[in-house]
């Protein structure tokens, strides 16, 4: 794992009390904020702030593809903006147009760096790298943590999460795991009155979902069996599989169907041993059938098929 953040002490300091482990995450999985997040805060900001009002329609398709819509959906923020530009860049109408897409050379050296991908890491990136680009970028990230200020409240967890997370308390250490700003999760999930059954409340700031299950779990249960990650996002997925961990997918558009099967048919495979195997896989196949990986418009490459940005971390 890479430079421990300093928020992410209290994750270090955890100890068990139970025998299991779940980390949740947040936007998408646990609450109904996914979607207005990106329609009305996240999208209009990639237009305001990357200049990109001249081809307005075809960013928005763009954006909402990449963060709710394909295999890159809950990317974290300053990857996913990389991938929009640069899918942006290889779409044959933003040619035609004669538009020129911002490259994104140092938001990708940022990437590339060992700073967090978080607000707290670009902003001292920028102060040891300072240019227009990045400069650019923080004001699009504080927009939009502005936008979601202003424009995120009342979004409510899916129907069956509270039930999953209250059947949960006897036997689980039930944990927030999420690349949204720590400001934001902790004043949804109390605003929800849910933050009080989490142990922690773990954000942007603590790391990337793998290192706050690595950091919380791993090696503090009976074995990896004991430890699970729910998530809407491949990512999320990725995180699990990468920490050796179980996965529990929430199928975007059956959030509600999801919840309830956790509750009803996943929980107690997860507590009588399982959980892992032929189910999880058939689990994870449906989840991925949700989540397309090429582009359904032309672009200039000829490529359809795309992955995220390479991060050399």
């Amino acid at each position: 794992m890479s430079v421990v953040p300093p928020a992410a002490q209290v994750l270090i300091d955890f100890r068990p009390e139970h025998e299991f482990f779940v980390g949740i995450d947040s936007d998408g999985c646990a609450f109904d904020a996914m979607d207005i997040k990106h329609q009305e805060c996240f999208t209009p900001s990639y237009i305001k702030y990357w200049g990109l009002q001249p081809i307005a329609s075809l960013a928005r398709e763009t954006a909402i593809f990449v963060n709710l819509h394909s295999t890159t959906r809950g990317l974290n923020r300053w990857i996913a903006l990389k991938q929009v530009l640069d899918l942006l860049r290889d779409r044959v109408e933003v040619a035609e147009r004669g538009f020129v897409v911002p490259q994104g050379r140092e938001l990708q050296r940022f990437l590339d760096s060992e700073y967090p991908l978080s607000d707290v890491g670009i902003a001292a990136f920028a102060k040891a790298h300072p240019s227009e680009e990045i400069e650019r970028a923080i004001r699009w990230g504080n927009g939009v943590n502005a936008a979601i200020a202003d424009m995120v409240h009342d979004c409510g967890p899916f129907v069956g999460v509270r039930k999953a997370i209250e059947a949960m308390q006897p036997d689980v250490d039930c944990m927030t795991v999420s690349a949204t700003p720590m400001e934001a999760l902790v004043r949804e999930w109390h605003e929800h009155d849910l933050a009080r059954y989490m142990k922690v409340i773990a954000g942007q700031e603590m790391g990337s979902k793998a290192q706050h299950v690595h950091y919380a779990a791993k090696g503090k249960y009976p074995d990896e069996t004991h430890i699970m990650l729910i998530g809407d996002a491949p990512g999320d997925r990725d995180a699990a599989a990468k920490e050796g961990v179980l996965f529990y997918p929430i199928n975007p558009g059956k959030e509600k169907e999801s919840w309830l099967r956790f509750t009803d048919e996943a929980l107690p495979r997860f507590l009588a041993g399982t959980f892992a195997g032929e189910y999880q896989t058939a689990l994870i196949a449906e989840f991925e059938s949700y989540l397309p990986d090429e582009v359904p418009w032309e672009t200039i490459s000829g490529v359809k098929k795309f992955t995220p940005p390479v991060v050399k971390k």
